[in-house]
């Protein structure tokens, strides 16, 4: 019998969540995707060099003109170089940029720092490394670092730090202040960067991404991740990129390449043509989702539960202790499916430990209006 490499690693609590709701017939604001269409011309882009024959593979660090374009938004939007050839490489989504990102780095015995809650993805990748995640929760209140919580856990074995902003689940926001603290903590240690910046188009109220980007002491040992998919509501198209200096991009790609070697031809063809016709859409979109944000919070003014507005991401948080105080995040998730027609993502799930006494469920928002009022209207009657 085969001794798993993962042995406390089930179904991840996304599809399970989401394989609830289908059974149920309930809305399904657990797994974070939009319930409408890309814009018209990147589809049509897509349909375009589909039919044009683009359908072999591209190099193994990406379409040489998407790659260009992300080096020209990552210039336009942040004032940051970066090579295209050395320092930009289009991968088949952000969870495969992560682990290479940490197999590349990780060895046997290294420790990672890993802040909760967090992505489910971090941690199994460490452990597939050989390596041993460090949890250092965050404030369970506003979701922000602890520095003097992160200080105290660095070790001579730390080797590197997950950071995720804007972050999944809360949607805080890590600030330029926050970037300076961890350069300086760790400005004498050998520890790399991997920085979550998949959301980084998703911010409201103004306020701007602190990207690791335009942190030039970070991103000299950092690899950026980032989602097309997110960015241009094409989550099944499981394309996204990282960025990092040269030297490290070396070693990442040594191992994406035998994991997937290239991501999928045509829709990295749509996407540089729609990013170089288009590039007004990344302007915009933080007024599109706040609006969907602010809908969505505003039609939950009438309910039960108590909530502040998501700072960020296409995720709100919602604190049913008024509601249900008896029930954990994940019965409370269950319950919400069976009899009220709504599906969530518990919290708790996205822990190491949970936050003991912590009633909080997520919900993603980045839906059509009529799906946001009708799982609103259900939301009211709990």
């Amino acid at each position: 019998m085969i001794s798993s490499k993962l042995p406390n690693v089930g179904t991840t609590i996304f599809t399970t969540m989401s394989q609830l709701a289908t059974e149920f017939g309930a809305i399904n604001l657990s797994q974070g995707f939009p319930d409408f269409n890309g814009p018209q011309a990147l589809l049509e882009a897509a349909a375009d060099h589909l039919l044009a024959g683009h359908n072999q593979y591209t190099p193994m660090t990406g379409l040489p003109a998407l790659r260009e374009q992300v080096a020209a938004k990552i210039a336009r939007v942040y004032g940051a170089t970066v090579d295209p050839e050395s320092e930009v490489t289009i991968t088949p989504g952000g969870t495969e940029a992560i682990f290479c990102a940490i197999q590349a780095v990780i060895r046997q015995g290294d420790e990672v720092i890993i802040f909760d809650p967090c992505y489910d993805s971090y941690g199994p990748s460490v452990q597939l490394a050989g390596g041993h995640c460090v949890h250092v929760k965050l404030d369970p209140v506003d979701f922000s670092i602890d520095w003097q919580r992160f200080a105290d856990a660095l070790t001579p074995r730390t080797r590197m730090v997950v950071i995720n902003s804007p972050h999944n689940p809360s949607g805080a926001l890590i600030t330029r202040a926050d970037l300076d603290q961890l350069a300086a903590l760790i400005a004498d240690r050998d520890i790399y960067i991997v920085a979550d910046e998949v959301y980084e188009h998703l911010i409201y109220d103004g306020v701007q991404h602190a990207s690791v980007l335009a942190h030039e002491q970070l991103y000299a040992r950092s690899f950026v991740v980032s989602s097309f998919g997110k960015t241009y509501h094409v989550t099944g198209w499981k394309t996204g990129y990282v960025v990092a200096p040269t030297h490290l991009t070396r070693e990442w790609r040594k191992v994406h390449q035998y994991v997937n070697f290239c991501g999928v031809t045509p829709l990295q063809w749509a996407l540089a043509d729609f990013m170089a016709a288009h590039p007004e859409h990344t302007d915009e979109l933080p007024a599109f989702y706040q609006a969907k944000r602010d809908l969505f919070c505003d039609l939950l003014g009438g309910s039960r539960f108590t909530f502040t507005p998501s700072p960020g991401t296409y995720f709100q948080l919602l604190d049913y202790a008024q509601i249900q105080p008896d029930m954990n995040d994940v019965e409370m998730s269950q319950w919400m499916i069976r009899e009220h027609g709504v599906a969530a993502i518990p919290v708790s799930a996205l822990y190491e430990t949970p936050e003991p006494g912590q009633r909080l469920i997520r919900l993603c928002f980045a839906k059509r209006e009529e799906t946001l009022r009708e799982a609103a209207r259900k939301l009211c009657l709990i």
